[in-house]
Protein backbone atom coordinates (compact mmCIF):
# COMPACT_ATOMS: atom_id res chain seq x y z
CA UNK A 1 0.00 0.00 0.00
CA UNK A 2 1.09 3.09 -1.18
CA UNK A 3 1.12 5.97 1.41
CA UNK A 4 -1.31 9.17 0.74
CA UNK A 5 1.37 11.98 0.90
CA UNK A 6 -0.01 15.67 1.85
CA UNK A 7 3.45 17.66 0.84
CA UNK A 8 4.01 21.31 1.38
CA UNK A 9 7.34 22.27 -0.64
CA UNK A 10 8.31 26.55 0.13
CA UNK A 11 4.83 26.76 2.06
CA UNK A 12 3.11 30.40 2.26
CA UNK A 13 2.25 29.64 5.96
CA UNK A 14 3.14 26.70 8.50
CA UNK A 15 2.29 27.14 11.92
CA UNK A 16 1.33 25.65 15.26
CA UNK A 17 -2.61 26.82 16.56
CA UNK A 18 -5.04 25.98 18.83
CA UNK A 19 -9.07 25.81 18.86
CA UNK A 20 -11.03 26.18 22.46
CA UNK A 21 -10.09 27.79 25.46
CA UNK A 22 -6.69 27.65 27.47
CA UNK A 23 -7.37 24.14 29.35
CA UNK A 24 -9.53 22.67 26.65
CA UNK A 25 -7.36 23.63 23.95
CA UNK A 26 -6.87 21.60 20.93
CA UNK A 27 -3.28 22.13 19.33
CA UNK A 28 -2.85 21.65 14.91
CA UNK A 29 -0.19 22.13 12.87
CA UNK A 30 -1.35 23.91 9.96
CA UNK A 31 0.37 24.34 6.45
CA UNK A 32 -1.34 26.48 3.76
CA UNK A 33 0.70 26.73 0.08
CA UNK A 34 -1.93 28.59 -2.32
CA UNK A 35 -5.57 27.88 -1.70
CA UNK A 36 -4.19 24.42 -0.63
CA UNK A 37 -3.82 23.76 3.33
CA UNK A 38 -3.79 20.93 5.34
CA UNK A 39 -4.07 20.72 9.01
CA UNK A 40 -3.21 17.69 11.69
CA UNK A 41 -4.13 17.34 15.31
CA UNK A 42 -1.21 17.53 17.49
CA UNK A 43 -0.67 17.05 21.63
CA UNK A 44 0.66 20.08 23.37
CA UNK A 45 3.98 18.11 24.24
CA UNK A 46 4.42 17.57 20.88
CA UNK A 47 4.21 20.74 19.69
CA UNK A 48 6.98 21.97 22.33
CA UNK A 49 9.02 19.76 21.29
CA UNK A 50 8.76 20.05 17.81
CA UNK A 51 9.73 23.98 18.42
CA UNK A 52 12.35 22.56 20.82
CA UNK A 53 14.28 20.16 17.75
CA UNK A 54 13.51 22.98 15.42
CA UNK A 55 15.56 25.34 16.89
CA UNK A 56 18.26 22.76 18.16
CA UNK A 57 18.41 21.78 14.37
CA UNK A 58 18.67 25.69 13.49
CA UNK A 59 21.21 26.67 15.81
CA UNK A 60 23.37 23.47 15.00
CA UNK A 61 23.16 24.31 11.17
CA UNK A 62 24.07 28.31 12.30
CA UNK A 63 27.08 26.94 13.60
CA UNK A 64 27.93 24.20 11.18
CA UNK A 65 30.46 25.69 8.68
CA UNK A 66 29.47 22.88 5.89
CA UNK A 67 26.09 24.07 4.97
CA UNK A 68 26.00 26.99 2.68
CA UNK A 69 22.89 28.66 4.18
CA UNK A 70 22.21 31.85 6.50
CA UNK A 71 20.50 30.72 9.57
CA UNK A 72 19.02 33.92 11.31
CA UNK A 73 19.79 33.81 14.92
CA UNK A 74 16.39 35.32 15.60
CA UNK A 75 12.75 35.68 13.93
CA UNK A 76 13.48 38.05 11.04
CA UNK A 77 10.35 40.41 11.37
CA UNK A 78 8.49 40.20 8.26
CA UNK A 79 8.18 36.47 8.87
CA UNK A 80 6.65 37.13 12.66
CA UNK A 81 3.01 35.19 12.04
CA UNK A 82 0.65 36.12 15.02
CA UNK A 83 -2.63 35.52 13.12
CA UNK A 84 -4.95 32.68 13.91
CA UNK A 85 -5.08 29.47 12.42
CA UNK A 86 -7.36 29.23 9.25
CA UNK A 87 -10.76 28.53 9.94
CA UNK A 88 -12.83 25.82 10.09
CA UNK A 89 -10.13 23.07 11.02
CA UNK A 90 -10.77 19.59 9.49
CA UNK A 91 -7.72 17.86 10.18
CA UNK A 92 -6.38 15.04 8.06
CA UNK A 93 -5.41 12.99 11.41
CA UNK A 94 -4.24 12.95 15.21
CA UNK A 95 -0.78 13.21 14.65
CA UNK A 96 1.49 10.46 16.35
CA UNK A 97 4.84 9.91 15.39
CA UNK A 98 6.93 12.62 14.01
CA UNK A 99 10.43 13.13 12.12
CA UNK A 100 12.45 16.09 11.73
CA UNK A 101 15.54 16.44 9.13
CA UNK A 102 17.29 18.58 6.99
CA UNK A 103 17.12 18.78 3.08
CA UNK A 104 20.29 19.84 2.05
CA UNK A 105 19.07 20.19 -1.86
CA UNK A 106 16.98 22.44 -1.17
CA UNK A 107 17.90 23.86 1.96
CA UNK A 108 15.07 23.53 4.10
CA UNK A 109 13.61 22.04 7.23
CA UNK A 110 11.64 19.09 6.89
CA UNK A 111 8.83 17.91 9.11
CA UNK A 112 6.73 14.65 8.66
CA UNK A 113 4.27 14.16 10.84
CA UNK A 114 2.34 10.46 10.50
CA UNK A 115 -1.09 9.43 12.41
CA UNK A 116 -1.44 7.76 15.54
CA UNK A 117 -1.12 3.91 14.47
CA UNK A 118 -4.19 1.37 16.04
CA UNK A 119 -4.28 -2.16 16.38
CA UNK A 120 -6.17 -2.26 13.90
CA UNK A 121 -4.46 0.02 11.47
CA UNK A 122 -1.03 -2.04 12.22
CA UNK A 123 -2.92 -5.57 11.71
CA UNK A 124 -4.51 -4.76 7.94
CA UNK A 125 -1.31 -3.21 6.55
CA UNK A 126 1.48 -5.88 6.99
CA UNK A 127 4.14 -3.39 4.92
CA UNK A 128 4.51 -1.28 8.26
CA UNK A 129 4.50 1.69 6.38
CA UNK A 130 2.09 4.32 7.27
CA UNK A 131 -0.90 4.99 5.21
CA UNK A 132 -0.58 9.09 5.41
CA UNK A 133 2.01 11.35 6.09
CA UNK A 134 1.93 15.09 6.24
CA UNK A 135 5.35 16.27 4.76
CA UNK A 136 6.59 20.07 4.88
CA UNK A 137 9.47 21.59 3.92
CA UNK A 138 10.18 25.22 5.09
CA UNK A 139 12.88 27.52 4.22
CA UNK A 140 14.75 28.84 7.87
CA UNK A 141 13.68 31.95 8.08
CA UNK A 142 10.15 30.36 8.33
CA UNK A 143 11.32 27.99 11.07
CA UNK A 144 12.65 30.31 13.09
CA UNK A 145 9.57 32.53 13.04
CA UNK A 146 7.69 28.28 13.15
CA UNK A 147 9.46 28.21 16.75
CA UNK A 148 8.97 31.20 18.12
CA UNK A 149 4.85 31.23 17.50
CA UNK A 150 4.63 27.94 18.35
CA UNK A 151 6.56 28.93 22.20
CA UNK A 152 4.30 31.56 22.35
CA UNK A 153 1.20 29.42 21.69
CA UNK A 154 2.36 26.65 24.03
CA UNK A 155 3.19 29.28 26.69
CA UNK A 156 0.25 31.04 26.68
CA UNK A 157 -2.19 28.24 28.59
CA UNK A 158 -3.83 28.51 31.87
CA UNK A 159 -1.62 30.04 34.27
CA UNK A 160 1.06 27.53 36.75
CA UNK A 161 -0.18 27.55 40.66
CA UNK A 162 2.41 28.80 42.76
CA UNK A 163 1.76 26.53 45.41
CA UNK A 164 1.34 23.40 43.44
CA UNK A 165 2.80 24.13 40.01
CA UNK A 166 -0.42 22.55 38.49
CA UNK A 167 -2.39 24.46 35.72
CA UNK A 168 -4.90 27.11 37.21
CA UNK A 169 -8.56 26.36 35.22
CA UNK A 170 -10.68 29.19 34.28
CA UNK A 171 -13.33 27.70 36.89
CA UNK A 172 -11.36 27.83 39.67
CA UNK A 173 -8.88 25.62 41.47
CA UNK A 174 -8.01 23.51 44.18
CA UNK A 175 -4.80 21.90 45.21
CA UNK A 176 -2.75 20.11 47.71
CA UNK A 177 0.64 21.85 48.72
CA UNK A 178 3.81 19.82 47.06
CA UNK A 179 5.11 16.86 49.61
CA UNK A 180 7.00 17.69 52.78
CA UNK A 181 5.08 21.56 52.71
Amino acid sequence: MTALVHEFDWPDRVVVGTVGRPGERTFYLQVRMGERSASVVLEKQQSAALADLVEELLDDLATDETHPVTVPRETPPELVDDDPIGQPVEPLFRTGAMRLGWDPRTLQVVVEAFPVETVADALADETGEPSEVLLVRMPVGTARAFVQRTRGVVDAGRPLCVVCGEPIDPDGHVCAPPDGA
